[in-house]
């Protein structure tokens, strides 16, 4: 790693939470400063990309900078005061959990903005699109770096409008409604969460969440944090999002354009969990084991529920839509990052914070996949991409079939892909969790778990077979296949997936001794 000095890795870390805000509001200026293209359209389009290109050479900057021996230490740290009379501060930071999340949001925001260069959205104005995609990017940022408990919430809550527009100008068929739904579940399950954050903070007396995890709940009694636990775990819950509070997503996903898929799949959805990890277990260690048996059980129906649904879009004559069954199958990888939460163990919360990576590579690559095949098609509908139009993919467009094949093989779990190991240490932990936790309760999700993975693996090779592999005899038109900018968007996400599937201690490297140090009592 590179020996960077403190104060540059604090001017890095800030500047890749404030960067693509500035570069949101440069975004709507007349012409963007320094840039040209052959229309205004194209050089604010081409401002998205260099902005979140900047940021995503500057998160990797900090992730070189970062010191892999004390991934438990709070790195770049900076804390000022902000508001006295509520002792509210700006303080931010990084360690081993947050760390991967920042560069995996950096790099979808990138990938997303270069795509949309190449592929301009469809509807107003690209100076609102850049800037609602850099908006987005800095309450993500944000809500990964922050250390106080009001800062989380507003960068939280940042994010909400920014998607609801994207959803709602730049959407497909049915977009006003799922724009609708989207921000009324999100900002209601906002305004339960606000409660139980300022709950922990006036008992507390003080919002610091690295004060607050090191405290470890001492100065909360049982009740306060059964009470706090129960709020804030309802607003993350909708975001994560986890059932029943899952209802908004399908429709966010179905209608959204690709890079809104992309981005909510791959980024938003993790900011609940995190919440979960950093916020819940830490600082409210005794309500959360309270509730930590209902939100195995709400994962584990989770998982079935969303495994059934994709089962019942995948087959003939269901009038299936491709882009909601990655949707619904969401919900149910998500389970799995709820249920290895749950256990409170290394194990199962390291297997969540994998598997909060591997779902965003990998989800994220197959909503470009089918932003991809709609292109194209005009359609994502299963029944017209399916053998009996004559619609296979491997003999019309074979890289694109074989890259929507390798992401759905990715997504059930294959050995040696991103996907194995994370849902692996989860239903590894909930085999032996905390042990104040019912271990026959918890064998019981663990077995329900293991059975969704057969569930998955069943719908997911039911779309490969039925869109790729479609057996018309008539001769039928080539597509374009995977073409340059869809091959430099998808590439990297491709080539993680592998890496992280090979190489798992990368990314556990970094995240155990952090959650080690969390659940024994705070973080410094």
């Amino acid at each position: 790693m590179i020996d960077i000095s403190e104060s540059v890795m604090q001017f890095l870390l800030a500047f890749v939470v404030a960067g693509p805000l500035l570069g949101a509001a440069a975004a709507l200026l007349p012409a963007p400063p320094g840039l040209k293209g052959k229309s205004p359209e194209q050089a604010v389009l081409r401002h998205g990309v260099t902005v979140t290109g900047v940021i995503l050479v500057a998160a990797i900057a900090l992730a070189l900078g970062f010191d892999h021996d004390h991934p438990s230490r709070m790195q770049a740290t900076t804390d000022i005061s902000w508001i006295p009379a509520l002792d509210v501060r700006i303080h931010l930071g990084i360690d081993g959990i947050s760390l991967p999340l920042l560069v995996l949001t950096a790099l979808l925001a990138f990938l997303c903005a270069l795509y949309s260069y190449f592929k301009p959205p469809t509807g107003p104005s690209p100076k609102a699109f850049v800037a609602l995609l850099l908006l987005l990017e800095s309450g993500t940022l944000a809500t990964f770096a922050v250390l106080d408990l009001l800062l989380f919430f507003l960068a939280f809550e940042t994010v909400l409008i920014p998607m609801y527009f994207l959803i709602a100008r730049w959407g497909g068929e049915g977009r006003t409604r799922a724009a609708w739904k989207f921000i009324l579940f999100t900002l209601l399950g906002s305004v339960v969460m606000l409660l139980g954050l300022l709950l922990i903070g006036l008992k507390a007396g003080t919002f610091d969440m690295v004060a607050l995890a090191t405290d470890n709940g001492r100065s909360l009694t049982t009740s306060v944090q059964v009470v706090a636990v129960l709020a804030i775990g309802i607003g993350l819950a909708v975001k994560t999002p986890m059932w029943p509070l899952h209802s908004w997503l399908p429709d966010a996903h179905t209608a959204a354009p690709t890079v809104g898929s992309v981005l909510l799949a791959g980024v938003l959805l993790k900011m609940g969990t995190y919440g979960f990890v950093r916020i819940l277990l830490p600082v409210a260690p005794q309500g959360f084991h309270t509730f930590a048996p209902y939100l195995a059980a709400f994962a584990v129906v989770g998982i079935i529920y969303g495994s059934l649904a994709c089962l019942a879009l995948a087959r003939r004559g269901a009038k299936g839509d491709l882009k909601r069954l990655i949707a619904y199958s969401s919900v149910g990888h998500m389970g799995f990052v709820l249920l290895g939460i749950a256990t409170m163990t290394p194990t199962g919360v390291n297997g969540a914070l994998f598997a909060n990576i591997a779902h965003g590579l990998i989800t994220g690559l197959l909503f470009f996949l089918v932003g991809g095949i709609k292109d194209r098609t005009g359609t994502t509908d299963l029944d017209t991409l399916s053998e009996k139009t004559g619609a296979a993919l491997y003999g019309r467009a074979p890289r694109l079939g074989g890259l929507l094949a390798f992401g759905a093989v990715a997504s059930l779990g294959l050995p040696g892909l991103a996907g194995f190991w994370g849902e692996m240490l989860a239903l590894f932990g909930a085999f032996r969790p905390a042990g104040d936790l019912s271990r026959p309760a918890f064998l019981t999700f663990m077995a329900i778990g293991a059975f969704g993975t057969l569930l998955t693996a069943a719908y997911m090779l039911v779309v490969v077979r039925r869109v790729c592999m479609g057996g018309a005899e008539r001769e039928v038109p080539r597509l374009a296949d995977v073409r340059g900018y869809e091959f430099a968007a998808w590439t990297p996400l491709v080539a993680l997936t592998v890496v992280a599937g090979l190489w798992p201690r990368a990314l556990l490297g970094l995240t155990d001794p952090a959650v080690q140090q969390l659940l024994a009592g705070g973080t410094r």
